[in-house]
């Protein structure tokens, strides 16, 4: 018997399951062979697409060095594609002066925190070891970026720990250009994590504890809140509504621990980030800025109720797709269906938003080329943006026009992926992990209750088809228990 190390036979293995990966891989001496140790050894999967992460951080955090080395003045910040959110607002909302978010009343020229508590906490925090007044706000992004560049390392670790035989596709995390350059605009790594740790748990059937992680993670931001539409319907195909009340309970629950002290001491500061959603306007990347360019904009007084409202059937397309597919859909693709749709109807696209996607895009579809095509799109809105603004500050720049343009790529880009998505859902054999070499293993890998759970309710009736018996390829769905008509 030979003593050389074999490949895993549980891992998946990109450059043999990827068809672009195989055939790119070939510079390289072609895909992974029988000498690859996937799993054991110092450089196991996770540690090398950490490895990856770290790496990848560094380069992104270089980029910025201009605007460090010009203490983020205008116009470089734009012009150099280094703008952070970071350093102003160590000033603009008084940490440089030692003020505690939500609590300590505005200085004149300030108003009180915009973010949920958690990332006030987070951004407290980091103004706790930076020296205080306005020359501090450099050493204040250099410590939040390594607090984010923990965050980033806990949401590819968690990624990659999610699908326990896919830990390679966390390197389309690790390595994604446009998550990279974002990854320090904003605090938005916070909730990325904290959601990305709450679905490894999900998928280790560990309900209370995955719903501890997603109440923090909504206190961090509010897109989380989200995730529970794809688990509440899947839930109800499964029959598994006693857990989802396990789930929510404990959601809500850790988000309350966490909002209930701020909204004592200080209701109008705890309250300003809701106050503040509900009256912005058309903003930055968003479908309702191009439509005003274009002569169609939507009143002002009606935005919440048109932006909303389209959210809300998308929702209930999503709804209707979860709960009608011959083959039950995937937790992840769901997730990424709902917090797509979120972002492609909301007032404000902002380009650190697309680090909210990326890891729920590698769980929904690990495809190297669809996921570098969406992300060559974003690309070219992050530049869009800075080189608008670089315009509006002194003319030297790109015009309102180009702009909307890289809009509309961004936006066309994020539904042509959920496009993807949705025929994967339709289609399972089309499915990269659900035609994995180890079909067999698990129907949801990542789905913790719901794989392989039978179905309990489903609207069959909008999946009716001309023939008597499922095409060969496409799976069936005997064990139903209950239908929805």
């Amino acid at each position: 018997m030979s003593d050389q190390p074999t490949v895993s036979t549980s891992v998946v293995l990109p450059t043999r399951s990827d068809p672009e990966l195989k055939t790119s891989a070939e510079f390289l001496g072609g895909p992974a062979g029988d000498r690859v140790i996937a799993g054991s050894g110092f450089w196991t999967p996770l540690r090398v697409v950490i490895a990856l992460g770290v790496i990848g951080y560094a380069i992104a955090f270089l980029t910025k060095m201009p605007c460090v080395s010009s203490n983020w003045a205008d116009p470089g910040r734009y012009t150099h594609l280094c703008y952070s959110d970071i350093p102003p607002l160590y000033t603009l909302r008084g940490f440089a002066d030692g003020a505690i978010p939500y609590v300590t009343a505005p200085g004149a020229g300030e108003q009180y925190l915009e973010y949920p508590v958690l990332t006030g906490i987070f951004m407290w925090l980091a103004a706790l070891v930076s020296p205080r007044g306005a020359s501090g706000s450099v050493i204040y992004f250099d410590v939040n970026s390594i607090m984010l560049a923990v965050c980033f390392i806990v949401a590819i670790a968690a990624t990659a720990l999610t699908v326990r035989r896919r830990p390679w596709d966390a390197a389309m995390v690790a390595l994604a250009p446009a998550g990279l350059l974002a990854a320090t605009i904003n605090w938005d790594l916070l909730a990325v994590a904290l959601l990305a740790v709450s679905m490894a748990l999900w998928a280790r059937k560990n309900i209370w504890l995955a719903g501890v992680l997603l109440g923090l993670a909504a206190a961090a931001k509010f897109y989380p809140f989200l995730i529970l539409l794809p688990l509440f319907l899947l839930c109800i195909r499964t029959g598994k509504l006693k857990q989802f009340g396990v789930l929510i309970g404990f959601t809500v629950g850790a988000w309350l621990v966490v909002n209930v002290p701020f909204m004592f001491l200080n209701f109008e500061g705890w309250s300003t980030f809701y106050t503040f959603s509900s009256h912005r306007g058309e903003d930055f990347g968003s479908i309702w800025l191009v439509l005003t360019q274009l002569g169609f904009p939507v009143p002002a007084d009606m935005l919440n109720l048109v932006a909303t409202g389209l959210f809300i059937l998308c929702a209930i397309g999503i709804a209707v797709l979860a709960l009608s597919a011959k083959h039950r859909p995937r937790f992840a693709q769901l997730c990424f269906l709902i917090v797509a749709a979120f972002l492609v109807t909301n007032k404000v696209y902002s380009p650190q938003y697309v680090v909210w996607l990326i890891p729920l895009a590698v769980l929904a579809r690990p495809r190297w080329r669809d996921f570098l095509i969406w992300q060559g799109a974003e690309l070219v809105y992050y530049a869009a943006i800075w080189l608008y603004l670089a315009s509006l500050n002194n003319g030297k720049g790109i015009p309102e026009g180009w702009y909307c343009v890289a809009i509309v790529l961004q936006i066309a880009a994020t539904v042509w992926f959920a496009g993807m998505v949705i025929r994967d859902i339709r289609k399972p054999q089309c499915d990269p992990v659900r035609s994995d070499p180890f079909p067999d293993d698990d129907d949801d890998p990542g789905g913790g209750i719901f794989d392989n759970a039978a179905d309990w309710a489903k609207l069959r009736w909008l999946n009716r088809t001309t023939d008597a018996t499922p095409a060969d390829d496409e799976p069936t769905d005997a064990t139903d228990d209950a239908l929805l008509v």
